[in-house]
């Protein structure tokens, strides 16, 4: 399988860089996975679909203020570092631009001081491991001095940083949205529960393998960097009467999606866990739990697409992308919705 079967041109001015002002007037392309047939809706129109006895499944992940702009000491050399996991308390795996002037021992100042981080180790393909040193409380400073880490192809400042958070965001730990969810309104979620649709939380921590692309020619040679998730007792009872009782589990991002299939047994039954996971979702790959998936439009060439490509075709993804983009959708983080039924 060549990563260049998961190609495509995608006109610039089609990468959505602002969020819009109402979240669920976004549009949403219905894509049905056996047929390939296309409907056009807006995307508070979801409900229709959702039957009750469906369980809905969202990530409460939260993103952190995870970009720091700071200088090293002694040269005032400008550094920026993006938090990607946290390994101990006061230890985070980062990524460091430029890499080149971050060796160990190197220290770096932000915020005039507030905060000192010191690359303690070299990780590998450049990541480093920044120990750091403050007064107070890590969060508060963090938010005091970090800016969201919206991905390189938005280039237009975030207004408000909340835009870049699902309304039900809860759990701190991402360095990127799972942002199918940044469509959903508090009101539209309270519809979808009085129509009789289940609402299953879980978290899955947007890690490193957002930041990076797929660089091998043959994908299954591909390495996907773990990603913490966690799933209670009570939410996966919730998945698990839906798939007892023969209603759908719908996921509302590829995050749910991965997920949930990391923690289900070959029956499709999810325990309840917490771990780490590195699941890779291609074509040809068996899903256990999901029936449906509420996503975005995702970049060419990437593991999203070929997560999508594997429940509902590659032809038939394909066909759905290329008649999005006829129809001027909105393309990625701040884009537009599908729903692959």
């Amino acid at each position: 399988m060549k990563l260049e079967d998961f190609n495509f041109d995608l006109p610039q001015e089609l990468i959505a860089q602002d969020p819009i002002e109402d979240r669920s007037s976004s549009r949403l392309l219905v894509l049905d996975k056996k047929t390939g047939e296309i409907q056009h809706h807006i995307f508070k129109e979801i409900i229709n679909y959702l039957e009750e006895g469906d369980c809905l499944v969202i990530n409460d992940t939260k993103v952190i203020p995870a970009r720091l702009i700071g200088s090293r000491v002694g040269t005032e050399a400008k550094i920026e570092v993006l938090l990607l996991k946290r390994k101990k308390e006061d230890i985070w795996e980062t990524l460091v631009k430029p890499g080149k002037k971050a060796k160990v021992g190197t220290r770096i100042s932000f915020g005039g001081g507030l905060l000192i981080g010191e690359v303690i180790e070299i990780v590998e393909e450049g990541n480093r491991l920044v120990k750091f040193e403050y007064n107070g409380i890590f969060e508060e400073i963090l938010d005091q001095l970090g800016q969201m880490p919206l991905p390189p192809y938005i280039t237009h400042e975030l207004k408000d940083k909340n835009r870049y958070q699902t309304v039900y965001a809860k759990h701190e730990g991402s360095a990127a949205a799972p942002t199918a969810g940044l469509h959903f309104t508090n009101e539209l979620l309270e519809r979808i529960q009085e129509k009789g649709v289940n609402i299953a939380r879980v978290t899955l921590h947007v890690g490193l393998g957002t930041f990076r692309p797929v660089k091998v020619e043959n994908i299954l040679e591909h390495h996907m960097h773990s990603e913490f998730f966690c799933i209670e007792e009570e939410e996966a009872f919730k998945i698990n009467n839906a798939k007892k009782n023969g209603k759908r589990v719908i996921s509302v991002g590829t995050t749910s999606c991965r997920t949930l299939e990391s923690a289900a047994d070959d029956s499709g039954m999810v325990r309840a866990a917490s771990g780490w996971t590195e699941i890779f979702i291609y074509p040809g790959y068996q899903f256990k739990v999901i029936d449906g998936l509420i996503t975005n439009f995702h970049l060419p060439e990437s593991t999203l697409l070929m997560l999508v490509s594997a429940l509902a075709g590659k032809e038939n993804i394909l066909n759905a992308y290329e008649t999005a983009i006829k129809e001027r959708y909105r393309f990625f983080s701040f884009g537009d919705a599908m729903f692959i039924r």
